[in-house]
């Protein structure tokens, strides 16, 4: 026999909705009292994001003592109002599944409480996971909800709005905005599309005219693209693209000044090969706060690699300590 568990408060179902499972009765103990949390899960993110998959996931979470209620939520405004009446319920621990967008549209409302943030690397790259050791394998992290310990992290910000991993301007948010736009439009996987948007991009190769100002200092520069890191990102050698840690406090500036195609290249090997500090065009601050202008009044703007037009001046500052997240022990 099964007893079937549901969350019968209906003024909290919207467009998202709860997922009602069956739970084997044998496989709790009676004197268990299992822990509330919430789970997010992006429903929209492919094949096996279902009512089924669902209820898979609040028994993998029971076996670790955990009362999982699981949503599944169809698009970002839905996360980000999941993340919201997570918590308000009160729910010691808010769970988000997806890739590094679905994690910081969750993570985001989270940020300056004390609730803990766990996460189920469920994305193509997992950046937020990878950096801090989470692991990648779904029972494993799952176990790593449970059994984690707490650990605080920087957060970045630019005008209102959070990232966890990094933000850019200029070549990278044309090339996401070419490639959603084959996909919707011409049905094309999201690596072919990518691979076309990003020789668009190439072909095009527009130039952002700046104005970076670093407390009292201004920086003038053009370029095709800039990228500003939480924290700071290795730029050299195999390990090209990760952060050692997330609770320096400061933010990571990269801009390139003036490269042709070739020389975007030629930076690209530079970085393989561990003599990227010797680029006389590339720019490497590390600040806590800065500004950004431009002759635009709007400009797109990517975070954790979704796409806004943000109204400049774009200012950024780091946010140290903002959010508890569960990490492996």
């Amino acid at each position: 026999m099964h007893h079937l568990v549901f969350d019968p408060a209906p003024a909290t179902r919207g467009a998202h909705h709860r997922i009602a499972c069956f739970v084997h009765p044998e496989r709790i103990p009676r004197s268990v009292i299992l822990t509330p949390i919430a789970v997010i899960i992006n429903g929209s993110a492919g094949s096996g994001h279902d009512d089924q998959r669902a209820a898979e996931l609040r028994d993998k979470f029971a076996a670790h003592g955990l009362d999982a209620e699981v949503t599944l939520a169809r698009g970002g405004s839905e996360l980000i109002e999941a993340a919201r009446s997570a918590r308000a319920s009160g729910k010691p621990i808010v769970v988000a599944g997806g890739g590094d967008g679905t994690i910081n549209a969750v993570a985001s409302q989270l940020v300056g409480s004390e609730v803990a943030f766990g996460v189920l690397p469920m994305g193509t790259l997992n950046h937020f996971a990878k950096d801090l050791g989470i692991p990648l394998a779904l029972d494993e992290a799952i176990r790593n909800v449970a059994q984690g310990r707490r650990t605080r992290v920087d957060v970045g910000e630019v005008n209102g709005t959070i990232f966890l991993n990094n933000s850019s301007l200029g070549l990278y948010p044309d090339i996401v905005r070419d490639r959603e736009k084959q996909q919707r439009r011409l049905g094309r996987g999201k690596w072919l599309a990518a691979g076309w948007a990003t020789l668009t991009a190439l072909r095009r190769y527009p130039f952002l005219s700046l104005r970076l100002t670093v407390g009292e200092q201004e920086h003038a520069r053009r370029t095709p693209f800039v990228f500003i890191g939480n924290n700071e990102y290795t730029m050299q050698g195999l390990s090209v693209g990760e952060r050692r840690r997330l609770d320096a406090g400061t933010l990571s500036l990269y801009v390139a000044q003036r490269p042709g195609r070739l020389g975007l290249l030629r930076l690209g090997w530079r970085a393989l090969w561990g003599s990227l500090a010797q680029e006389r065009d590339f720019d490497v601050l590390t600040v806590e706060n800065m500004e950004i202008a431009t002759r635009h009044k709007r400009l797109r703007v990517a975070t954790d690699g979704e796409v806004t037009v943000m109204t400049t001046p774009l200012r950024y500052r780091i946010r140290p300590a903002a959010l508890t997240v569960v990490v492996p022990t």
